[in-house]
């Protein structure tokens, strides 16, 4: 007779009722959904009670499954706890992080130092994923967010901020002697302008007039939902756009491109890690924490 494996069961069971679905249980634990629910009903044989109520429309925790819901989270938080402590005594860091980063930054600044550190900690395993939309951290299973622009306020993450992204607006100089240099704000509307693509608001450069900044929704002459693509746009003298320093401070100081109305300048967002808020962070997680922050500390992520 077969034993039965009552962790196996108890994961599957919890990942199922934090995300609700098979299917998300099932893509957090990496294995497959037709797995995640013969787990979950083979532990609920083994305890002779149903935990959770099936429609074909969703998934419903049992008054016994919200009670078990909560001493397997009990569980699971002294399992990690442990594993925390071990890690600890340990020069080598095991196991797997996941981290979420925005696109080009995620790429362009973060990635190269995590390579460093996969060279440095060979036995940690690392999940990064690129977007810019705010996420639930807890939901997600994410141990590491990294965001650009100020951040919604939240009492489950802790945030620290490793630089701030200046924006200037910049052309190739192909664009620039085709279609002339704007001479002011108002010029814009006479140009070509590459800007970012977002379903959920309208997009916007910040400006600055005098001494205040203000929102200039430019007439969009090409929308690209990447910042890689309006990269290589504005590289390739197809308009003007308004991109961090971070990008493009080598081909400015290279002349491949050029800043436009100077006296706009000046407006920075913050850039911030995050990562759960508990009285104990995970060794992986304040290790690649710290490293960034040591690398922010330097100047790392800096024009």
């Amino acid at each position: 007779m077969t034993q039965f494996n009552s962790f196996s069961g108890i994961t599957a069971f919890v990942a199922t009722a934090q995300t609700g679905s098979f299917t998300e249980a099932a893509s957090r634990l990496g294995v497959t959904k037709s797995a995640v629910g013969k787990s979950v009903t083979r532990l609920e044989e083994h305890l002779g009670i149903n935990l959770l109520l099936r429609t074909t429309r969703r998934l419903t925790l049992t008054s016994e499954g919200e009670y078990y819901l909560q001493q397997c989270q009990i569980a699971l938080s002294i399992l990690e706890q442990a594993n925390n402590q071990v890690q600890e005594n340990q020069s080598v860091l095991t196991g797997k992080i996941r981290l979420d980063l925005p696109s080009a930054f995620g790429r362009k600044c973060i990635m190269p130092v995590l390579m460093t550190l996969m060279d440095k900690q060979p036995q940690l395993k690392m999940s990064v994923s690129f977007s810019e939309r705010y996420i639930d951290m807890h939901e997600e299973s994410v141990d590491l967010v990294v965001r650009i622009g100020h951040l919604p306020d939240s009492s489950h993450v802790v945030a620290r901020q490793l630089t701030t992204q200046k924006l200037v607006l910049c052309a190739s100089p192909i664009y620039l002697q085709k279609y002339g240099i704007p001479k002011d704000i108002e010029a814009l509307s006479d140009h070509r302008c590459i800007v970012g693509f977002r379903q959920d608001a309208p997009f916007y450069w910040m400006l600055k007039e005098g001494d205040i900044f203000r929102q200039y929704t430019p007439t969009p002459f090409y929308e690209l939902a990447d910042g890689d693509a309006m990269f290589d746009a504005v590289i390739h003298g197809y308009g003007i756009a308004q991109l961090p320093l971070w990008m493009i401070g080598d081909k400015l100081k290279e002349r491949q491109l050029q800043r436009v109305l100077i006296k706009t300048e000046g407006y920075q967002s913050p850039i911030n890690m995050m990562w759960h808020k508990g009285q104990k962070v995970p060794p992986k997680t304040r290790y690649i924490a710290d490293a960034l922050l040591q690398v922010a500390k330097e100047g790392g992520f800096d024009e």
